[in-house]
């Protein structure tokens, strides 16, 4: 019998149908505009006594949150708009500002506990429609280059002298490490040891004699592992800032790579761009040298004569004490597994606990075994953006290295994976250089190309928008259908509400993110919904037209329209993952939209309809359509 499914057909789609309406109920429950606070220590819990100081200040102020959530490492205070959470914030600074808490905006989640369970969640929305920060960032892959061969610097003459090979000098040149020696059987030996070395694996090795009849060793890198090193920083500097924007405690933050060498961050819901800037920006790191005792750092400061195998640092603070320190590095901060800040319970002041890996533990034993009792500098540096120049058409980035010590002290015992760093001002210094440290030092330099800011308030008035567009779009198209094409236009109308559902279902269930593009393509796809409707109703009258029953027209209407369908839709998305793959952000959100619309309407308009009117006139003697 024609115009009948089989039951199974019907089930699957009523099962699509019901776990669609369950996956898109999130989007019903409004987000609320939340104050977290937590301690500095991103990783301690909250000691009664600050959470007894936080209720205080909770219930002094002038509009009391719609909840508020006391949780072992946090205390989530829960606002129904952006203004009482604003205000809520500025109160809670001055009140908290003597305690080591953490006070950041957030938005979150006010989906039920039952829908939680079953991993329903609302969709994200990105920053034109939360608000926040966005930032597209360049990363300077040059200085990622420049490290590498200084850190291959300071491992050659380390593994030379380990090994008894004399050397005249060792030469660190813009794009290779030169050696030179008195005699070719050393430069030989220092060649075959340096290749059996992992640290030396992407290097080159040339040996050649100088105009002094001098034997010279070059280590150098060639195409290959300068690309290898460009693209190991670009995804090192990405994982970093992921950690670093997950302990500032972003909800759903947003860091990818776009194009050759820049990264974009998105953080919905931060306000504090200053703050999140120096946060994620700083390209920090450590590194310890120990103090050249022979010569005196207050002449070389006079002077400005320095030794060849030392460097002029000044101490960190108001008196900047001058202090020699070897150019020779014994560690550096990128094998730190972890750092805490904590009070020395000795002294009474701040210290950062550091804990290597297990290679850094290593290294660090026997540079400092050998050297027990001598001072050990701890120097602390960052490179800070001053500005840019163009030359010749290329931009070139002008960066400052802040460089200062910490602290000069003693080596009583062989350091290894644990140790502490003191000479540190407040507590406050303390945990931010912890937090820096644990996050990881960038690989490279990063330069701010571009920052923008999107207020809460501009947020929820393109939401507002937004939704107004959806609905005014919705309505015109579901009255036109139900006055044009009377009962076949109602069919209509309830496939488009189950396709609407489906497609708000499926970018929650993807976590995509909708911004206000992905609304338009969501706008868009209401009206191509209804487009294979159309197309499917037309060619029915069209059948009745020419003399067929309603049953055999409806059957021949639907069947002769499908492939005119699916041509249609398969070419919208080809343009549409065209669009994903070579568009940026907002064009990427437009495509996503319109590809899971796409999908669901062919589905809906097809597949939905057809059991509708198969349920309400297939199996009947019927002698004229509603159409």
């Amino acid at each position: 019998m024609i115009n009948q499914y089989p039951l199974w057909k019907y089930i699957l789609i009523a099962l699509v149908i019901f776990f669609g309406a369950i996956y898109a109920l999130p989007n019903l429950y409004e987000d609320d505009f939340a104050i977290q606070i937590s301690s500095t220590s991103m990783s301690a819990k909250l000691e009664p006594g600050s959470v007894n100081k936080i209720k205080e200040a909770v219930n002094k102020l002038e509009k009391q949150p719609k909840a508020v959530e006391y949780k072992d490492k946090m205390v989530l205070l829960r606002y129904a708009n952006s203004t009482e959470q604003l205000d809520a914030k500025a109160l809670l600074s001055k009140s908290l500002a003597k305690e080591e808490l953490s006070i950041t905006l957030n938005i979150v989640s006010n989906t039920p506990a039952w829908l939680k369970s079953m991993h329903a969640m609302p969709m994200q929305l990105g920053l034109d429609l939360r608000g926040g920060i966005h930032f597209l960032m360049e990363v300077d892959t040059q200085a990622a280059i420049t490290k590498r061969l200084e850190t291959a610097y300071s491992e050659s003459r380390r593994l030379l002298r380990s090994e008894g090979i004399r050397y005249r000098k060792v030469n660190l040149n813009k794009d290779n490490i030169e050696m030179i020696f008195k005699s070719e059987e050393l430069r030989d030996k220092a060649e075959s040891e340096l290749r059996s070395e992992a640290e030396f694996a992407d290097f080159r090795m040339s040996t050649s004699e100088d105009a002094q009849g001098r034997f010279v060793l070059t280590a150098g890198m060639d195409e290959n592992s300068i690309k290898a090193i460009t693209e190991s920083a670009l995804r090192k500097n990405i994982t970093i800032l992921r950690e670093r924007v997950n302990k500032i405690g972003v909800a759903e933050p947003i860091v990818q790579r776009q194009g050759k060498n820049r990264i974009v961050v998105e953080l919905p819901g931060i306000q504090d761009s200053a703050m999140a800037r120096t946060f994620i920006g700083t390209t920090a790191t450590l590194e310890f040298r120990l103090q050249d005792q022979e010569n005196d750092a207050y002449v070389a400061k006079e002077t400005g004569i320095i030794p060849s195998k030392s460097k002029l640092y000044f101490m960190k603070g108001n008196k900047r004490r001058p202090v020699l320190l070897q150019k020779e590095i014994m560690l550096t901060g990128e094998y730190i597994q972890s750092a805490s800040s904590a009070i020395d319970p000795q002294t009474g002041l701040p210290i950062v606990n550091i804990r290597l890996n297990q290679t850094g533990g290593s290294k660090f034993y026997e540079a400092t075994r050998d050297n027990v009792g001598r001072p050990m500098g701890t120097v602390f540096s960052e490179d800070i953006f001053v500005g840019k120049e163009v030359v010749d058409g290329e931009t070139k980035w002008i960066t400052k290295k802040k460089e200062e010590v910490i602290n000069v002290a003693t080596i009583r015992d062989a350091l290894s994976t644990r140790f502490q760093i003191s000479g540190i001002d407040s507590m406050e210094e303390a945990t931010n250089l912890a937090k820096l440290l644990e996050a990881g030092s960038l690989a490279a330099p990063i330069y701010f190309v571009e920052e923008r800011t999107v207020g809460p308030s501009m947020g929820e008035k393109n939401i507002e928008q937004g939704q107004m567009a959806v609905t005014i779009g919705f309505l015109l198209v579901v009255v036109f259908m139900a006055i044009y094409y009377k009962t076949f236009g109602i069919v209509a109308d309830v496939a488009l509400f189950a396709n609407l559902a489906l497609m708000v279902a499926l970018l929650s269930l993807f976590r995509a993110t909708l911004t206000m593009p992905g609304i338009a393509g969501i706008v868009l796809t209401v009206g191509m919904a209804v487009d294979a409707n159309v197309l499917i109703f037309e060619r029915i009258r069209e059948e009745l037209r020419n003399g067929l029953s309603p049953q055999a027209a409806i059957d021949s209407g639907y069947d002769k329209a499908f492939w005119t369908i699916f041509d249609a839709n398969l070419t919208t998305f080809i343009a549409a993952i065209l669009l994903f793959s070579f568009g940026t952000g907002p064009i990427k959100g437009f495509a996503v939209t319109l590809s899971i619309g796409i999908a669901t309407s062919m589905f809906t308009a097809t597949m939905g309809t057809r059991a509708i009117v198969n349920l309400v006139f297939g199996g009947r003697k019927i002698k004229w359509l509603s159409i």
